[in-house]
């Protein structure tokens, strides 16, 4: 049982809702999106959000080996650099430390995405990071997520 009901709470949490919406329908692939969400996820123990954006991951295209391998992104040749670029900004800026986001890291993901789609990508993690902490507040267990069920 979690601590709190989220969906008690939707005020509260509209801005999140919003960008979330917001960044659904701007520049990035959806495919991509569920990775950098479900790699977020793992990263901070969110099983909540991995459930969600692993089904969500399938439903996108996703195939299981690609997100059995996800932990381990670096030791195959099975993501794009595009999508390598992403995970690496995503990694940074979950696990913010002292210079975790050096200019070399940010001209390398400029690479591989204009200024738009890095906004929006900067704004996913942000986001993803944001709904993390709030699932693992609230205890909300992983295992019940269907997809659309937000939608």
């Amino acid at each position: 049982m979690s601590r709190f009901a989220i969906r008690d709470h939707l005020d509260a949490l509209a801005p999140l809702l919003t960008l979330g919406r917001n960044i659904r329908t701007g520049t990035l692939e959806a495919p991509l999106t569920e990775l950098v969400l479900a790699r977020a996820s793992q990263i901070n123990g969110c099983a909540f959000c991995l459930d969600m954006h692993t089904q969500d991951a399938r439903n996108a295209g996703e195939t299981e080996q690609r997100l059995h391998l996800l932990p381990a992104w670096r030791d195959t040749d099975l993501y794009s650099p595009r999508e390598r670029a992403a995970l690496t900004w995503c990694e940074a800026l979950t696990q913010l430390g002292h210079d975790a986001v050096p200019d070399a890291l940010y001209e390398t993901v400029r690479a591989h995405f204009d200024e738009s789609e890095l906004v929006d990508l900067t704004l996913l993690i942000t986001l993803i990071n944001s709904w993390n902490r709030v699932n693992i507040a609230a205890a909300t267990r992983g295992g019940d997520y269907r997809p659309g069920m937000f939608a």
